[in-house]
C-alpha cells in the first residue's frame, strides 16, 4: 500500500510549525533524550502538545526517509540515526559495533526487564546462579541501572531497564514488552523472559 503524509492540522498551522521547529533545535542540540516536561516548561505549552508536534516530527522523518528518527522513551524524546543507517555510520565514524550480548547477559536482562524493579538476589534467585558480574556489564553498558533500594535488612540495591534499554529493542516503552505466558499461579517465569526478549533480538 502506497505511503501518505498529511500536513498536520492545528488551530494555527504557524504556531504548530514553530513548535516542531523548537522541538528539533532542542533535540539536536541535546544529542540525549530530553523529558516532555521540561520541553513543555520551556516552551510554555502542554506536555499533550510536545508529544502531538514530537508524532508529526516523527511521522514526517519517516515517510521521507531521512537519516535521522525521532523516537520516544517513555516521557522523553530523541533524535538519533536511521538504524539501516546503522553500518555506514559506523564505518564513517570508525566505531566498533558493539559486542552482542551473551545469553547470560540477555537472561539477567530479560528477568530486569520483566520483574523490575528486581534485586540482585532476585536475579541470582531466578536463574539459580550468581549474577553480580553481569549486573556490573549490562549497567556500564547502559542498559539497566540503579533506582533506589529495597525496604529490607542490608538495603540491598534495585535495578531497573533504562533508556538505552528502550532504544536498543526499539521500544518506546516498558509497556511494549510482549506479554509473558499465564501459568497457573498466573505469572510468567524467567524463562519466559528470556524467550521473549530472544524473540525480539539484541537490538544489534
Amino acid at each position: 500500500m502506497e505511503q501518505t503524509y498529511t500536513e498536520p492540522v492545528g488551530s494555527d498551522g504557524g504556531e504548530s510549525n514553530e513548535l516542531e521547529a523548537a522541538i528539533e533545535g532542542i533535540l539536536f542540540a541535546s544529542g540525549e533524550a530530553v523529558s516532555a516536561k521540561r520541553i513543555a516548561a520551556v516552551l510554555a505549552t502542554s506536555e499533550e502538545a510536545v508529544f502531538e508536534a514530537a508524532k508529526n516530527i516523527s511521522d514526517r522523518l519517516n515517510f521521507e526517509h531521512r537519516g535521522i528518527r525521532l523516537v520516544r522513551l517513555e516521557n522523553a524524546l530523541q533524535l538519533c540515526s536511521a538504524p539501516e543507517l546503522s553500518d555506514i555510520i559506523r564505518q564513517a565514524l570508525e566505531t566498533r559495533k558493539p559486542p552482542k550480548l551473551t545469553q547470560t547477559a540477555l537472561e539477567v536482562l530479560a528477568i530486569t526487564a520483566y520483574f523490575q524493579p528486581v534485586t540482585r538476589a532476585y536475579i541470582d534467585d531466578l536463574r539459580g546462579a550468581d549474577s553480580s558480574y553481569t549486573v556490573g556489564v549490562l549497567t556500564e553498558r547502559g542498559l539497566i541501572e540503579p533506582c533506589g533500594t529495597l525496604d529490607a535488612p542490608g538495603r540491598p540495591t534495585l535495578f531497573r531497564t533504562t533508556q538505552t534499554f528502550l532504544r536498543t529493542f526499539g521500544l518506546s516503552s516498558i509497556d511494549e514488552l510482549p506479554e509473558l505466558p499465564q501459568k497457573e499461579e498466573g505469572e510468567g517465569d524467567g524463562a519466559d523472559a528470556v524467550a521473549l526478549m530472544e524473540k525480539m533480538g539484541t537490538g544489534d
